[in-house]
């Protein structure tokens, strides 16, 4: 008996770490929107462009082999989700990664796929 009482007791613990450490329905929705924005194709194209450093539409059309209102439609959504950021530098509005974990993110999934190779 004194087993079962063992075993309830760490399953219980379990279940109260497990929800202490689940963020508010909030921030699961905006996660889900990130990863949800990340899983296309063309984005996530431009986001692996953006890792080398800031570029111009033109610039990341060339890289991509998109033409420019393609590109510009990606880059609002990136930019509306807060993973890619612009600055105006004279006539040109370069574009960049907004945050470095979205990097460390890409990078961990290019080793995954590398290592199952």
């Amino acid at each position: 008996m004194e087993n079962i009482t063992n075993e309830e007791a760490l399953h219980e613990a379990r279940i109260k770490t497990a929800l202490a450490n689940m963020p508010d329905e909030e921030k699961i929705a905006e996660i889900g929107a990130r990863f949800k924005t990340l899983s296309e194709p063309s984005r996530l194209k431009i986001l692996l462009v953006l890792a080398g450093g800031e570029l111009c539409v033109d610039h990341i059309c060339e890289a991509v082999g998109a033409n420019q209102s393609a590109v510009s439609h990606q880059l609002k959504t990136l930019k509306d989700n807060k993973i890619v950021k612009s600055r105006r530098d004279g006539k040109k509005v370069l574009y960049s990664v907004a945050d470095g974990h979205i990097l460390i993110m890409l990078e961990v999934a290019r080793e995954h796929l590398n290592c199952h190779e």
